[in-house]
């Protein structure tokens, strides 16, 4: 189990944006659904396309690369070409403060 690091200020990411973080040298990417907020690696299983400039429609983020969706909620795969779900990291919100377990 990791710990929590403080990886934004809630007001830092509008709902349905995206930010990435980088957290102990590993690039995160932060989404806001709806004030909920979650936390994924940011390259795609696929071929490592930066997920933080992907397009966000609900709870799914498109690899800019190549088109692979995921699950923001899970990192599950949802279309091709990527096979691999990405990483998801626990979040949670302390105050005003977004923190990710890494």
């Amino acid at each position: 189990m990791g710990e929590f690091v403080k990886a934004a200020s809630a007001s830092e990411i509008a709902p349905g944006q995206s930010r990435l973080v980088i957290l102990n040298g590993k690039e995160i990417v932060l989404f806001n659904i709806d004030g909920e907020f979650f936390a994924l690696d940011n390259a795609c299983t696929h071929e490592e396309g930066p997920l933080a400039e992907g397009a966000v429609a609900g709870h799914e983020v498109t690899c800019p690369w190549h088109g692979a969706k995921f699950d923001i909620r899970t990192g599950e795969v949802l279309c091709d070409p990527a096979y691999e779900a990405v990483a998801r990291h626990n979040v949670r919100v302390t105050g005003s403060d977004i923190e990710v377990e890494i």
